[in-house]
């Protein structure tokens, strides 16, 4: 058995598309092109609007806040939630008290195969 870590002194800053407090830990790139990793967003954190490159399936594993596709709302996310942006979806993801998510971006992801849709 080999261990890793993938914690916030590990990660890597954000610093892309105004973005501020966040860092990410990169985990895995598959030969199919599917890239996982782990957001940190501290407290008052933000991963700045851009666009998505690829289907893109944000998994929070810790915390809460917000996030946002091309409207302006910012909708509540939390611990046990994902969102989920297609390819060339504008968005963005904050934290007031701090969030960790797992990033999961690739062709061909289908969350709504596997996953319930979260009811609003």
């Amino acid at each position: 058995m080999k261990r890793f870590r993938f914690d916030q002194p590990v990660g890597k800053t954000i610093d892309r598309y105004n973005s501020v407090h966040a860092a990410i830990s990169r985990v895995i790139r598959t030969p199919d092109s599917v890239s996982i990793g782990c957001i940190h967003l501290e407290a008052g954190g933000i991963v700045g609007y851009h666009p998505a490159p690829c289907p893109q399936l944000f998994l929070v594993v810790n915390g809460e806040g917000w996030v946002r596709g091309e409207g302006t709302e910012r909708i509540p996310i939390q611990s046990g939630q994902a969102a989920f942006w297609i390819t060339g979806e504008g968005h963005e993801s904050g934290s007031e008290t701090g969030m960790t998510a797992i990033v999961i971006e690739g062709d061909g992801l289908d969350p709504e195969s596997f996953m319930s849709l979260l009811e609003t």
